[in-house]
């Protein structure tokens, strides 16, 4: 909750995705976008949602259940996610076993001007995973738990819900590309080869 100590959230994003390894990708919003990009580039199994907020968990199951040779990871706000809950009861009715959901908690709508989210009143998103049937789940307060975590969305049986609580600092915007088609078929292109 605020006023306790949280992590920089890019120091966190980096020491779950770097290295970065092969597994999939789907990024929320903005914030989270240049999370990455910051930690890997504009990697091509990254696939970055545009304006539709609230879509990351539902992209990250269909990828999941399309793809269950390959790890499928949703890293996103909390902000993003409280505009899709229902997603984490699809998710966990369908159990996808390669399925991990990573949120960047800054209590914040960081995209619309920083008010605060209900996660800044107690919410328990972690809590909320676990009730909707998530085989696991952690909140991580400081970078002494983020090895584990990073073990649990690499390698747990899925679905697995990782809340990283972080600083609701203001920061830079990171340079991207912003071309939905582009990325799509770049990201298409990367996991199924030429069509």
């Amino acid at each position: 909750m605020a006023g306790t100590q949280m992590m920089h959230r890019r120091d966190a994003v980096r020491a779950l995705f770097d290295p970065r390894g092969d597994v999939l990708v789907v990024v929320g919003l903005g914030t989270s976008v240049g999370d990455m990009v910051t930690t890997n580039g504009e990697h091509p199994l990254n696939f970055c949602m545009a304006g539709a907020m609230g879509g990351a968990c539902a992209m990250g199951l269909g990828l999941a259940l399309a793809q269950p040779e390959k790890r499928a990871v949703v890293i996103t706000g909390d902000g993003e996610l409280l505009m899709g809950l229902s997603s984490l009861a699809t998710i966990g009715a369908k159990r996808p076993a390669n399925f991990a959901l990573v949120v960047t908690d800054n209590e914040r709508y960081s995209e619309t001007g920083g008010q605060r989210t209900v996660t800044a009143d107690g919410v328990d998103i972690a809590t909320m995973a676990k009730g909707a049937g998530f085989r696991d789940t952690m909140v991580v307060r400081e970078e002494g738990q983020l090895a584990a975590a990073r073990k649990m969305m690499r390698e747990a049986p899925g679905p697995v819900c990782i809340v990283l609580k972080v600083d609701p600092e203001n920061l830079p915007a990171v340079a991207r590309t912003r071309d939905g088609a582009w990325g799509k078929n770049r990201f298409r292109e990367a996991l199924l080869g030429k069509i």
